[in-house]
């Protein structure tokens, strides 16, 4: 897996409108530029904004970034079984996905798939799924190597409210054992 401090990483992460796709590409962004990186991200919105369908693309790279547009995830975050189903095909790495929202993966390359119960462990720990995108940022940050503290900067700066359950959020997420063998 490539890291973003060595090479362009490309980034996909959809699900529905009112998940925090966007919230996630802009806190992953802000991360990648305060420690020197490009950064490109591409939003695309259905036809309504909550409940429907929500895409952030982010490209980190060293150096110039020659095309926004996401072709190969290294990494693919699945919010959503129309998402999964959608953008399986852009990923050639790892796929992190919500089983309580994507019930049914696809049974090739089961080594890429990492179940990550963002919503489950939300309603848990937080009794609200509001924190499900950021326990699912803090597995991507462990998964694809990003520096863990510069993303609790970014996001206490991108997110106005909730900061220490948004932190708690991002260390439930970053602990999760599954990721020790990722």
């Amino acid at each position: 897996m490539p890291t973003a401090t060595k090479t362009r990483t490309e980034i996909l992460i959809s699900g529905f409108g009112g998940q925090g796709v966007v919230r996630m590409g802009q806190i992953l962004g802000l991360c990648a530029i305060k420690q020197g990186h490009r950064v490109t991200m591409l939003k695309s919105h259905g036809t309504e904004t909550r409940g429907g369908y929500v895409r952030a693309q982010v490209v980190i790279s060293p150096t110039y970034v020659d095309s926004p547009v996401v072709e190969n995830a290294d990494v693919f975050v699945a919010f959503s079984a129309p998402a999964y189903t959608k953008f399986f095909e852009a990923c050639q790495g790892k796929i992190l996905y919500d089983p309580e929202m994507v019930a049914e993966i696809r049974a090739e390359a089961p080594e890429r798939h990492l179940a990550v119960p963002a919503t489950a462990l939300s309603k848990e720990r937080f009794n609200n799924v509001l924190f499900a995108n950021m326990i699912m940022l803090g597995a991507l940050t462990r998964l694809a190597g990003l520096d863990y503290e510069a993303m609790k900067t970014a996001m206490l700066e991108v997110i106005p409210r909730f900061h220490e359950q948004n932190l708690a959020a991002l260390d439930v997420g970053y602990g999760l054992p599954a990721l020790a063998h990722a």
